[in-house]
C-alpha cells in the first residue's frame, strides 16, 4: 500500500497533531484542510490512511541506539545536533557526526563548538529513526535502525543498530562531501576516570574498531545508575569507496575529519577515557556528489562477552547459544542488512497501522515511542541448555533484575507481540520460587539486583516477609500466566509449574478480598490496607487459576474456584461502594483511585464484573482528570502512564478511551523533563516525579488486546 502524506491526526483538545516537520509551521491551504479531515475520518475506518505515518511530533527524548539496560542511547533534546547523546542514565554517551561541503565542516550530530547543519525534521518508526538535515547546499539524511523484531529472538538478542547517511544536493550543483562519524569511549566506561585500551581488526571486508577497560571486570559492578564497564564497544564500517577508519584521540578529530594530514592510530594507551578522549572514527569521501543520493553506512554493536550471572552460573547472550563469535555476528548482520531493512520496515508500517486502528493516532504515537523503550530495558541470554531467558532491569527504581510488579506492567507488549518472551520472564521467577530457599507461600518481587540474578533483595529479601508485596505479586504471576493460556490456547506453560501456582492460589483464596496493610505495585504511594484495587488482581487472579485448571482438565478445582471468584467479585463491589464511584480503600469513604486491574477481566472475557462498573468509573474518572491525565488515586496528583492506558481501555467506545489517552499525549509533547520516557509523573506540570527508561511503557500495548482479531493476529505471527 502506497503511503500517503497524513498532515493531521487528532490531538488532545481543540489542536491537531502534526505530522510534518518539527522546525516548520503547518501551513494550512484550502487542500491540506481536506486532506486533514480526510485522515481524521479515516482513522475509524478499517484502513487508515495515514496509519503508516512515523512519529514526527516532539517526544520527550529519541531513542538512537536502543538494544538493552547498557547498550542504550539517545537524544535528549529536540535538535540531533544540540547536545551529546546519552546515556539512558543521562551520562554523556557521545557519538558524533559532520558533514564537509566543499571543504566546510557543519555538524549534524552530537554537541561541541563550531558551525552545524538545520535540522528539519526528526521522524520515528518502531524499529528506525531518522532525521533530515540541510547545509551547504545539500540534503542529509540520518538513519538509525535496530531491527530488533520480537518474532525473531536473535534479532532481538543482536546488540548492533545500523547507521546510514544518505547525502544529495540540494540547489542544483555538485558538492564535494565527506561524511564523518565517531562514537567515544564513553560507551564501554561506567565513568571518565577508568582506564580504557582500544584496537582495530578487519572481519572480512569491514574495519572493526574497538574500545574496552582494562580491567574488564564481567558482571562484577551492579546497580541502578551504572553504565556497563566490561567489553567492547565497537564500530564496524563495510568496504565503501572513499572510507578511511581510524581509533584516534579527540584532539586529532579535526585533522583526521577534515583529511588536512595523515593520522596515525592512536597508541597512547592505556589511559583515562576522559583523557584526549579515544574515539572510533570512520571518514567516508563521497567525492563530488549531485542530486542523486549517495549513501555510507556503518554498524554500532557492543560485545559484552557475557550478559546475566544467573544463581551463579554466567550467561552468554542469546545469539552466542551455539557458539558464535562477535566477528561472526558481525559478518552475518552485514550480510543480512538489505533484507533487515525491507523487513524492519513492513514491520513498522503494519504496527503502526494496527495501533492506530486500535486506539487512534495519539494512542499509536504513545506505542510507538515505547516500542525501543520497552525492548531495551531487558536482556535476552541463553540458559545451559539454550532454553531462552529474558530479564528486565528495574530503571531508576531500585535496579532490580526480573521484578515482577515491572513484567506485569509490561506484559501486554509480550503478550502481543511474542508470547514466548513473556514465558522467558516468568521461568526463572518460577524457577526461584520452587527453590527451598523460597520459603514463602506467595510470589518473589524479584531476583537479584542488576545484572546478577541470585535472589531476592527487595524487601524483607529471603529472610522475612517486612516490605514483601504477598498480593501483589502472587496476582501478577496468575493473572500473567493466566493471560498466556489465553493466547496460546492451553495451560502447558502452568502445568509444569501446577503445584506453585496452586500455593498462590491458596494464599490469595485467604488473603485477597480485603488484604492487609500491605505495598502494592505503586509501592512509592507507601503501605495501605484494604486497597480495593489490590483485591481487584488477586480476584481476577484466582479466575485465572480457574480457567487454567479447566484447561488441564481439573473440573472439580477450576468449578471451585470459579465459585470463589464469583462470590468475592459480588462482595467487592458492595463493600467498595462510595456513590458514583469505587473507594481507594475499604474503609476510606469519600477516595477514590484508579481500577486498572479491572482491564484483564475485560480483555480475558471472564465477566466476573458488570460491565456498568466500568461505565461509572470511566465517568468519573473524566471528571477528575488533570491537564497531563488522570491521577493514581485521591491522596495525590501525580499518576502512572501505564496505568491511565489500562483503565482507558476499559472503555467499550473509542471517544472515552480517547478522552483518557489524549492528556497522556499531551505529556509526551509537552513535559519539561527531558528523558526517555517517564511513567511516574504530575498531571498538574507534566513533571516527572521518578523513574524514566522503564519497560512498564509496554503497558500501553492493553489496549491491542482488547482486540481479539489483532491479538491472535501478532501473537500468531511470533508462534509460527
Amino acid at each position: 500500500m502506497a503511503r500517503s502524506f497524513c498532515p493531521a491526526g487528532k490531538r488532545s483538545g481543540a489542536r491537531q497533531l502534526s505530522a510534518v516537520h518539527l522546525d516548520r509551521p503547518v501551513a494550512r491551504s484550502p487542500r491540506a484542510a481536506v486532506r486533514a479531515l480526510a485522515c481524521l475520518l479515516a482513522a475509524s475506518a478499517a484502513a487508515p490512511l495515514c496509519a503508516q505515518a512515523p512519529v514526527t511530533v516532539r517526544t520527550p527524548a529519541t531513542p538512537l541506539v536502543a538494544h538493552d539496560p547498557y547498550f542504550s542511547l539517545w537524544s535528549l533534546t529536540d535538535k540531533l545536533n544540540d547536545a551529546p547523546t546519552r546515556h539512558w542514565t543521562g551520562s554523556e554517551q557521545q557519538i558524533s557526526g559532520w558533514v564537509r561541503v566543499d571543504g566546510k565542516a557543519l555538524r549534524f550530530m552530537g554537541g561541541g563548538r563550531g558551525d552545524t547543519m538545520t535540522q528539519l525534521s526528526r521522524a520515528l518508526t518502531p524499529t528506525r529513526t531518522s532525521y533530515e538535515f540541510e547545509g551547504g547546499g545539500v540534503h542529509l539524511t540520518a538513519t538509525f535502525l535496530s531491527p530488533a523484531l520480537p518474532d525473531d529472538l536473535d534479532l532481538v538478542s543482536r546488540p548492533i543498530t545500523y547507521l546510514s547517511w544518505t547525502v544529495r544536493t540540494t540547489d542544483g550543483r555538485a558538492h564535494a562531501v565527506q561524511v564523518y562519524v565517531d562514537a567515544s569511549a564513553q560507551l564501554a566506561v561506567n565513568d571518565d576516570q577508568q582506564q580504557v585500551v582500544w584496537g582495530s581488526s578487519r572481519v572480512g571486508d569491514m574495519a572493526v574498531l574497538r574500545v574496552g577497560t582494562t580491567s574488564q571486570q564481567v558482571l562484577q559492578k551492579v546497580g541502578d545508575n551504572v553504565r556497563i564497564d566490561w567489553g567492547w564497544a565497537q564500530l564496524a564500517v563495510p568496504q565503501q569507496p572513499g572510507t578511511t577508519s581510524a581509533t584516534i584521540g579527540e584532539g586529532e578529530r579535526v585533522a583526521f575529519r577534515d583529511g588536512t594530514a595523515p593520522v596515525p592510530d592512536d597508541l597512547a594507551m592505556p589511559r583515562l577515557a576522559h583523557q584526549n578522549r579515544p574515539l572510533l572514527a570512520a571518514r567516508f569521501d563521497l567525492g563530488n556528489v549531485g542530486a542523486a543520493p549517495v549513501t555510507r553506512r556503518a554498524m554500532l554493536a557492543y560485545d559484552d562477552i557475557d550478559s546475566i550471572e544467573y544463581f551463579k552460573r554466567r550467561l552468554p547472550a542469546y545469539w552466542r547459544r551455539d557458539g558464535m563469535t562477535m566477528a561472526q555476528l558481525l559478518e552475518r548482520a552485514e550480510r543480512d542488512e538489505p533484507a533487515l531493512r525491507a523487513r524492519a520496515a513492513a514491520f513498522d508500517r503494519e504496527l503502526t497501522a494496527d495501533l492506530e486502528r486500535a486506539g487512534g493516532r495519539a494512542y499509536a504515537e504513545l506505542a510507538v515511542l515505547a516500542y525501543r523503550q520497552t525492548l531495551a530495558a531487558h536482556k535476552l541470554v541463553a540458559d545451559i541448555d539454550g532454553t531462552p531467558l529474558y530479564f528486565s532491569k528495574e530503571n531508576f527504581s531500585n535496579g532490580c533484575i526480573a521484578t515482577v510488579d515491572i513484567t506485569y506492567p509490561t506484559s501486554p507488549f509480550y503478550l502481543l507481540l511474542n508470547p514466548r518472551l513473556l514465558e522467558a520472564q516468568l521461568r526463572p521467577i518460577l524457577d526461584y520460587a520452587t527453590m527451598p530457599r523460597w520459603r514463602f507461600p506467595f510470589a518473589p518481587h524479584d531476583i537479584g539486583t542488576y545484572p546478577q540474578a541470585n535472589g531476592q533483595v527487595y524487601g524483607g529479601g529471603e529472610r522475612s516477609e517486612d516490605d514483601q508485596m504477598p498480593v501483589e505479586e502472587s496476582g501478577n504471576m496468575l493473572l500473567m500466566i493466566g493471560a498466556l493460556a489465553k493466547v496460546q490456547g492451553n495451560a502447558d506453560f502452568a502445568q509444569r509449574y501446577w503445584p506453585l501456582l496452586t500455593k498462590w492460589a491458596e494464599f490469595l483464596r485467604d488473603k485477597g478480598l480485603d488484604p492487609e496493610n500491605q505495598l502494592s505495585t505503586d509501592d512509592f504511594a507507601g503501605h495501605l490496607a484494604h486497597n480495593t484495587n489490590l483485591s481487584i488482581k488477586a480476584i481476577s487472579a484466582l479466575d485465572a487459576y480457574a480457567e487454567l485448571a479447566r484447561l488441564l482438565g481439573k473440573k472439580q478445582e477450576a468449578t471451585r474456584y470459579r465459585t470463589t471468584a464469583r462470590q468475592m467479585a459480588a462482595r467487592w463491589q458492595v463493600m467498595a461502594a462510595d456513590g458514583d464511584h469505587t473507594r481507594l480503600a475499604f474503609d476510606q469513604p469519600g477516595t477514590w483511585s484508579q481500577k486498572y486491574n479491572l482491564v484483564w477481566d475485560k480483555v480475558l472475557g471472564r465477566g466476573l464484573f458488570p460491565a456498568s462498573l466500568r461505565r461509572s468509573e470511566l465517568a468519573f474518572y473524566q471528571r477528575h482528570q488533570g491537564k497531563y491525565g488522570l491521577p493514581l488515586d485521591s491522596r495525590k496528583t501525580y499518576t502512572k502512564l501505564d496505568w491511565i492506558t489500562w483503565s482507558a481501555t476499559l472503555a467499550d467506545d473509542r471517544a472515552t478511551f480517547a478522552a483518557l489517552v489524549a492528556p497522556l499525549h499531551r505529556y509526551m509533547q509537552e513535559t519539561p523533563t527531558r528523558v526517555p520516557l517517564s511513567d511516574w509523573y504530575e498531571t498538574t506540570d507534566g513533571a516527572q516525579v521518578g523513574f524514566q527508561a522503564r519497560a512498564v511503557v509496554g503497558g500501553v500495548y492493553i489496549k491491542m488486546l482488547d482486540d481479539p482479531a489483532l491479538w491472535g493476529k501478532w501473537a500468531a505471527r511470533a508462534a509460527k
